[in-house]
């Protein structure tokens, strides 16, 4: 299993070889993960955006919204093995800010598969 920080670089590259595709969210998403491998990570997807879409730690543009869960669970997101509407009505993610964003939660990590 990948850690989230290789994760969020195949975001950050596969953002980075369709930022057209991606900057169409016009959005920050920041993820907080707790657990093994867990940090703070923002993805910038604003138009006008240049090169480094991902960043890793505290600070950076507010977010549209911000996503919390476990390490774990962004990797089963990532894999397939987690259904991300699932884990929200379970309690296993928590959001904050723009709900309409975070439904777009499975295109973001979509991004992370090489």
């Amino acid at each position: 299993m990948s850690t989230p920080k290789e994760m969020f670089a195949n975001i950050a590259k596969n953002i980075a070889l369709n930022p057209e595709k991606a900057t169409s969210l016009n959005a920050v998403f920041k993820f907080d993960l707790a657990g093994d491998g867990g940090g703070t990570w923002t993805i910038d997807l604003r138009n006008g955006t240049k090169d480094n879409f991902v960043t890793v730690g505290e600070g950076g543009p507010d977010p549209s919204v911000a996503i919390s869960m476990s390490s774990d669970d962004f990797a089963g997101i990532v894999s397939g093995k987690v259904n991300p509407m699932q884990a929200f009505m379970m309690g296993k993610i928590k959001v904050k800010g723009d709900m309409g964003l975070a439904t777009k939660l499975q295109s973001i990590v979509a991004m992370a598969k090489d």
